[in-house]
């Protein structure tokens, strides 16, 4: 069997693994543009491995690539943030509201020792952490519904808004507040109450949505400052 291949698929993959972190994180900020020399340096690897992950992360939609232009990270936008949380609010409020009626009692109770989870503000590690503990524990959530379906929609949409989670968290320190959200919500499925774990995810959803937005028109404030700078020096 020849292996010959197998060093440049896992500098590949290191290459992937990488940089779709860096994109996820926003430590690449949405909206830069990406050159494959800067690339090899940031990341000490070979132009061939980088060439490879890009495509990867483009049939991914992670990134774009435009004629004469180059790479550029995939923007996020007011438009995509709406629709995004739309389908949050269609899709969790249901789930809330199902896993209220129909979990059992062992479901409440994984729940309950879930919910109890923070992040360490301005600590990207933290905020990694978090937010699989965030995704584990809304996708437990849908799971209590006894709706597969349900629970295959929202862990997909959870797994795409990583970059807009990133985004929302680092506007302030909201950790306090999302670990009440979590353990406000178990409380009502404690409760069997599904009106109320219907209102607790919406007010917890139009929150997010909001820290976000805030957060994104700081950043397109600062971007639209550096242009408007550097075009007056030139």
């Amino acid at each position: 069997m020849n292996n010959s291949s197998h060093p440049r698929t896992s500098l590949a993959d290191q290459a992937y693994d990488a940089l779709k972190r860096d994109i996820l994180t926003c430590v690449l900020d949405p909206g830069t543009q990406l050159a494959q020399a800067d690339l090899t340096a940031r990341y000490n690897l070979g132009t061939t491995p980088i060439r490879e992950a890009l495509k990867r992360l483009e049939m991914e939609g992670y990134v774009q690539a435009i004629p004469r232009f180059g790479t550029l990270i995939t923007p996020i936008t007011i438009e995509d943030i709406n629709e995004i949380y739309e389908m949050r609010l269609i899709l969790e409020k249901s789930a809330a509201r199902l896993a209220a009626e129909r979990a059992s009692d062992a479901q409440i109770e994984q729940l309950v020792e879930q919910a109890n989870f923070t992040y360490t503000f301005g600590d990207r590690q933290s905020y990694l952490e978090f937010l699989d503990h965030n995704t584990s524990f809304h996708s437990r959530v849908a799971s209590a519904s006894g709706n597969r379906r349900l629970q295959d929609a929202i862990a997909h949409l959870l797994d795409t808004m990583t970059r807009i989670f990133h985004i929302g968290l680092d506007l302030r320190d909201s950790a306090d507040e999302m670990r009440s959200e979590h353990i406000q919500l178990v409380g009502a499925l404690q409760k069997r109450d599904a009106g109320l774990a219907e209102q607790i995810v919406e007010d917890q959803i139009v929150r997010s949505r909001e820290r976000v937005v805030e957060m994104l028109n700081q950043r397109l404030r600062v971007r639209s400052e550096v242009t408007f700078t550097r075009t007056k020096e030139e």
